[in-house]
């Protein structure tokens, strides 16, 4: 297991507050911020194992994150719970599969598909709510699930959007509910490589510490803008991510 200097535990709780305060205001970018945070920021050298140590801060951190959406209604538990379980399967077949192979082209085809879900929510007309397909729902969580258990992600930049436009919630609510689907696919990808050896508890528990405060201040936020403004925000975070995984697949 890597040593850790003190400095770089700092640099590990600023970066965990960073990650926090992702997933309080987008219920996303989690896990696609934390890894190269880690690598690039923190100085952590094990690609592999940072993907299984960010899982289980990401996945923390977003549990955490729950409670301030909750207590301002911006949650839907049985939705979530929906979208969690059937998502699950999906994570389990991805996490085996990210573990036998280093990925190939996949992180540049999974940076197009997050420039394609941005462009998609700026373009579309923000959906009603109420309008729901639960069919659509599953199958969309299982392809979401095997993404997220594929690349070591909480998957939040495709869990929102999927609940906006087939579980009908508007994009407040389909934030907070999609951090209890967050926290879950973490958890499983979390366990999976800690078994596999590839898990630093340490770094883990600086990221939970600083994406504690980052969670609060960026669930405050997300209540105070307008829908549309945070769709918007949340669009343009998504496309500035997705070039950034295509330069670095490239």
């Amino acid at each position: 297991m890597e040593v850790l200097t003190p400095f770089q535990m700092i640099l590990s709780v600023i970066s965990g507050t960073f990650v926090g305060f992702s997933l309080g205001l987008f219920g996303g970018g989690g896990s696609i911020l934390a890894v190269p945070l880690l690598i690039y920021f923190v100085g952590f050298n094990h690609p592999h194992m940072a993907i299984g140590t960010t899982a289980l801060s990401v996945s923390l951190n977003a549990f955490l994150n729950v409670f301030p959406h909750a207590r301002k209604k911006n949650f839907d538990l049985r939705l979530g719970a929906f979208f969690s379980v059937f998502g699950t399967a999906g994570v389990l077949i991805g996490n085996q599969l990210g573990l036998m192979t280093p990925g190939g082209k996949l992180p540049f085809l999974f940076g197009i598909l997050m420039i394609v879900v941005a462009v998609y929510m700026l373009k579309r007309p923000t959906p009603p709510e109420g309008k729901r397909s639960y069919p659509k729902l599953a199958l969309f969580a299982l392809i979401v699930g095997f993404a997220a258990g594929y690349f070591g992600i909480g998957g939040g930049f495709l869990i929102t959007p999927a609940l906006m436009y087939v579980g009908g919630l508007n994009i407040a609510k389909a934030i907070g509910t999609s951090l209890l689907s967050i926290g879950t696919f973490g958890m499983v990808t979390a366990v999976r490589y800690y078994l596999s050896g590839q898990l630093n508890p340490l770094i883990s528990f600086l990221f939970i510490a600083g994406g504690f405060f980052g969670g609060l201040g960026g669930a405050k936020l997300s209540t105070s803008l307008p829908k549309r403004t945070l769709t918007k925000i949340f669009s343009l975070v998504l496309i500035l991510i997705g070039l950034y995984v295509i330069y670095r697949s490239w």
